[in-house]
């Protein structure tokens, strides 16, 4: 049998849910206002806003450090087992529903431009589709991946006994040290999937801040913060690079270094500080929205917009659609995620809980054999 679950901790750290939305609309606008156009999928972009728009990636990054943070948060208060049941029932259910949302519009009303078939689909399944050489649905997919990859990890030390905040300083200097040899001279791209060694550092700062809101800050957070900061800083600048490559704009350095400081230095303000002046429930559904709202929002909006383009210019389309995805969904989030995630939970329980009776019982058997 698992374990109960002890206690978790009570704070709901409202200020997240707050930034998780932020992240999310960074992305959305970032695809909307200027990397659809780029890909020639739509013709609907926002280039007054362009020079601000086309840095709405980092979105990504801020919620990697959000990832970090809350992973920790949680494995702290879990068995392995709980914690990777969880983790899937958290992930998987509204993946699938959202990812088959999207194959669904696309079938229906993406041609010209944009294109699904049932393979595609059935691929996407894995969430990491172009493993068997099919793309993904939505482009948006692959940070997906890097959460489940993270996941993994997380279970895989849990399972070792060694994922305890006294061992975060080696997880994550160790981490770090091989992310930046790799990124600096071969740039494996195994490494890259298996270690996430182009995104590691916004993960680290998560775990570090985390061990922060529970021991406080001393030199050696601190000091483990700054090298987080200064390899997320080095992975970024790189990530300009290809963006400058395959988007064929300027990208700032200055900004980008900037803004990793910004992202880092908000979630370590936003956990100081975890309530809103603002009603809890309605704190609880914009945390809620947000994932559902970042795997629908991109292909979607872009086979709206092919649609009704003509009918509107393009800033109050982009609002519109906006407005219309984050009230979808809200209404997966409300009607279909909670319930979803409730009952995956519970089934999965059941399974392990069964599998590991059946287990025990067969183990007693052969005791009562060999004793006999």
């Amino acid at each position: 049998m698992t374990k109960p679950e002890t206690a978790a901790p009570s704070l709901r750290l409202e200020t997240l849910d707050a930034l998780r939305l932020l992240a999310a609309l960074a992305v959305l606008l970032f695809h909307f206002g200027f990397r659809g156009l780029s890909l020639g999928v739509t013709d609907i972009a926002l280039p007054a806003y362009e020079p601000v728009l086309k840095y709405g990636y980092l979105g990504v990054q801020l919620f990697f450090v959000i990832s970090g943070f809350v992973i920790a948060y949680s494995a702290e208060v879990r068995t392995p087992l709980q914690f990777g049941i969880a983790r899937f029932a958290r992930i998987y259910p509204t993946f699938v529903l959202c990812m088959t949302i999207t194959f669904l519009v696309v079938v229906a009303f993406g041609a010209p431009r944009l294109h699904a078939t049932t393979g595609q689909w059935a691929a996407n399944l894995l969430i990491k589709p172009e493993l068997i050489g099919k793309p993904a649905l939505d482009g948006s997919y692959w940070s997906i991946f890097y959460e489940v990859i993270f996941y993994a990890w997380v279970f895989a030390f849990m399972a070792a006994g060694r994922f305890k905040r006294a061992n975060y300083p080696a997880i994550v200097v160790g981490w770090l040290l091989i992310s930046v040899i790799d990124r600096a001279t071969i740039s494996s791209g195994v490494m890259r999937y298996l270690l996430l060694t182009d995104q590691s550092a916004f993960f680290c700062a998560g775990l570090i801040l985390y061990a922060a809101f529970r021991d406080g800050y001393d030199r050696r957070i601190l000091a483990l913060l700054a090298l987080c900061t200064a390899v997320a800083i080095f992975q970024s600048l790189q990530l300009a690079q290809w963006n400058r490559e395959n988007y064929h704009v300027a990208y700032s350095d200055l900004v980008v270094a900037s803004s990793c400081i910004v992202i880092i230095a908000t979630v370590a303000a936003s956990i100081r500080f975890p309530r809103l002046p603002l009603p809890s429930r309605l704190m609880l559904a914009i945390g809620g929205l947000t994932y559902p709202l970042y795997l629908l929002h991109q292909h979607i909006g872009y086979v709206v917009f092919n649609l009704a383009g003509a009918m509107l210019q393009p800033l109050p389309l982009v609002i519109l659609v906006t407005l219309g995805l984050i009230a979808f969904s809200w209404l997966i989030w409300r009607f279909f995620e909670r319930a979803a995630q409730s009952w995956t939970k519970s089934a999965l329980t059941g399974l392990v809980n069964g599998a590991l009776a059946l287990l025990s019982g067969n183990g007693a058997k052969r005791k009562e054999g060999i004793a006999n």
